[in-house]
Order: structure tokens, then sequence, then C-alpha cells
């Protein structure tokens, strides 16, 4: 099928107009530091995607999947139709996106309306006016996968130039994404250090407490503690914040900590 059969070329930096001193990879280095995290980036990544791909002859929404070990399946998409139709196809357990990301390769859908595969998630895609998908897989280096899902509201909306154009995209964006993923790795290690300290510490206070109010050790304290920690089924967190607001009257002490 040659390029007029299926639609117009477009060019992927068009839709980077708004920055013309800039290149992609400085645009996408900047939806990184704009970012406050991992959510917010895929969003403006998938609205960056959609508007480098759209014409005035063809309207192209995205939508990002990153599917992680420890938290599971993430998503990001330019607009609300396009995040429904990535969330139906997880429910749906395959389809054009996840199909990508299992065998780490582009996935063209030329004509929803035909297509013989996932015939149940392309009749919900085709009643969502699009017409067309291209899924393209972002190489992470690591157990965490990614994919970018570029919807067309036309039959026939990807022409050979528009793939090449994507996976050049797509290989920018996966480095910018490997380093809003390092991000928020970093940062959620730092909120699960916080936390840890803080829990630290309050148990610390009220093995004082303990201490001081039996007139035993350190050791004896926290045994005691931790007995009614077991025999109550309640963590030990919780058991030393009710022993501090017994005390204090403070029902949720809290611990600071310099940066």
């Amino acid at each position: 099928m040659n390029s007029a059969e299926r639609g117009p070329t477009r060019n992927a930096s068009a839709g980077l107009a708004a920055h013309p001193n800039q290149d992609l990879g400085v645009t996408l280095q900047d939806l990184v530091l704009e970012s406050v995290d991992l959510d917010e980036f895929l969003t403006k990544l998938a609205t960056l995607a959609a508007a480098a791909f759209t014409t005035a002859s063809n309207a192209v929404s995205c939508g990002v999947t990153v599917v992680t070990r420890k938290k599971g399946v993430t998503t990001g998409s330019s607009d609300e139709r396009v995040g429904a139709l990535d969330e139906l196809q997880i429910e749906f357990g395959d389809g054009p996106c996840l199909t990508a990301l299992r065998h780490n390769s582009v996935v063209l859908v030329v004509d929803s309306r035909h297509e013989s595969r996932w015939s149940d998630y392309m009749e919900a895609v085709w009643r969502n006016g699009v017409g067309s998908i291209l899924a393209v897989p972002l190489d992470l280096d690591g157990e965490t996968e990614a994919v970018m899902n570029l919807y067309s509201t036309t039959p026939h909306g990807f022409t050979g130039p528009d793939i090449t154009a994507a996976e050049e995209f797509a290989e920018g964006a996966a480095t910018s994404l490997r380093l809003a993923l390092k991000i928020s790795q970093l940062r959620n290690a730092k909120d699960d250090l916080t936390a840890a300290m803080q829990s630290r510490s309050t148990i610390d206070t009220a093995v004082g407490i303990v201490m001081a109010q039996n007139r035993c050790g350190r050791d004896t304290a926290f045994k005691v503690l931790t007995r009614a920690s077991n025999s109550r089924n309640v963590k030990l967190r919780d058991i030393a914040a009710h022993v501090i607001a017994s005390v204090s009257g403070e029902t949720d002490p809290e611990a600071y900590f310099d940066e």
C-alpha cells in the first residue's frame, strides 16, 4: 500500500513549533524538569506526541503506557478518550499496545473497521472515532517496559514516513522517560526513608516513655511495646503513637529531619 492510499505525510517536528529554537531532545528534557511526578510527565509526553503527529487533515491523539514490576501499570494520555481506550485495552488483556510491549516491535492497525486481531477492542476503538493505531515500544533497557500509542481519527492514518518519525520520536522519549523514572525512584526512596525515620522516632519516643513509667531498661520497654503490638494485632508504630498520645495528647506525633 503506497503513501497516497494511507493518508497525508506529516513531519513529527511540526508539533514542536512552539519551541522553534529547541530540538526534540531539549524539549523532552524540559518536560522532565517541569513535571512534578511521573504521571504528569507521561501526560505531557503524550500531549507533545499528539501535537507532533497531528495535521490539519488528521487529528492524532496519544497515550503512553509504562509497566513496572513494583508499581504495575502507569498511563498518561493527551485526552480522556485515549485514556479510556488505553485502560480498556488493559482490561481486555490484549491489543496493539500490549502486543507491541510483549514483542518489543511496532504494531500498526491500518483500519480499525477491518482489523481481524483483537475484534472486541477494535469495535470499541471504531465506536470512539479511531480509524487507525500505531503502537511503538520505548527501549528502557531494564525491567520496566513502555509503549507510545498513536491514535488517528482516520483509517490509513499513518504512512511509512510517519512510522519512521514515530520510532525516532520514541527513541528520544525513551531517554527522557528513563530519567523521569530514575527521578521518581529516588523520590519514592526518599519518601520511604522519611517514613521509616518517622516511625523509628515515634517508637524511640514511646520506648522512653515506657522506661520512665515502669522504671525499666530500654530492651524491657521495647518488649512491652512489641507484646502490645502482637496481642492487639496493631502495628508497632501505632502502639507507640498511642503511648505518646496518652502522655502528650498528640494523636499524630511528627518528627522533623533536616533535608
